[in-house]
């Protein structure tokens, strides 16, 4: 039998025991401190900056400026000019393109090393998960100014950068999605005397295949925004053309393109998704 408290009581029982009803002290000492501390680190840093509210109002002035240059957006009419713009969103896409095919192919294989599932020593495990984090933690921006600087200029330098960086993205993400499956099916395909290659062909991959095809499509989606970053160093695509245009002060022609990469990143988008929807819908049919 459950009994109800009137909130009378609940005020007098306050009143007679207060500090029932409250936190120790050294809880809110240590609350109060922390409060003081984060606000304090946050007042330093806005000091440390250079925060105040005439920049604040000068820099919003100067940025309506740029905006205004958005509309109407710029167009052009020299062929050679469309050409360019063109060849640049070609080279963007296709540098985010090969960059991921080729991650994608170094990383599947090294997956399997990384998953417990599948490599059963823990050391060797162990190292290969912490060479996908060393990957990892090179930006692909850095990656793209080193392989500049071992390749000269240009759209390889950005494939090789996009690539590097994906494998240690895509074989974290990969051998992850392996040791999430189930094992009832690979266990059914031991039992009835298939061997260990053949549970992974017939018992892992149908289950496995659509999760990879679904986050290499979205790696590619971000890497074709990636990719304008890395045409700013110098490794080519369109972000170079957009870097000369912010350069030289032509902010129509700059927000045109920007216009025309935002463009490219949704119809990529779309298009990743009619894919993901079909395969994955009839992988998981025929499974």
């Amino acid at each position: 039998m459950q009994t109800t408290i009137s909130p009378s009581e609940i005020a007098d029982w306050r009143q007679r025991m207060p500090q029932a009803f409250r936190q120790p002290l050294f809880v809110r000492l240590r609350r109060w401190a922390l409060f003081a501390g984060f606000a304090a680190l946050f007042a330093w840093c806005l000091y440390d900056f250079g925060f105040s509210p005439e920049r604040i109002v000068s820099g919003l002035a100067r940025l309506g400026r740029v905006l205004s240059f958005m509309l109407p957006p710029h167009v052009w009419t020299e062929w050679d000019e469309i050409a360019a713009i063109l060849e640049g969103l070609g080279e963007t896409l296709s540098m985010a393109f090969l960059g991921t095919v080729l991650g994608a192919v170094a990383a599947f294989p090294l997956s399997f090393l990384g998953a417990k599932t599948i490599n059963r020593l823990p050391l060797l495990r162990f190292g290969v998960r912490r060479g996908f984090d060393i990957i990892r933690a090179f930006e692909t921006l850095i990656l793209a100014l080193v392989f500049i600087r071992a390749f000269g200029l240009g759209p390889l330098a950005g494939v090789m950068a996009i690539a590097v960086s994906e494998v240690g993205v895509l074989a974290k993400l990969y051998a992850e999605a392996i040791e999430n499956i189930s094992n009832k099916p690979v266990e059914g395909v031991v039992a009835s005397g298939g061997s260990r290659l053949q549970a992974i062909r017939f018992a892992m991959m149908p289950q496995v295949m659509p999760v990879l095809l679904s986050i290499t499509l979205y790696n590619f989606e971000s890497n074709v925004r990636s990719g304008t970053i890395l045409g700013i160093v110098g490794a080519g695509g369109i972000g170079f053309l957009l870097s000369d245009r912010i350069g030289a002060y032509r902010w129509d022609e700059a927000w045109s393109i920007i216009l025309l990469i935002i463009v490219m990143v949704y119809v990529i988008d779309a298009l990743s998704a009619v894919i993901r929807t079909r395969f994955i819908g009839t992988m998981g049919t025929t499974r």
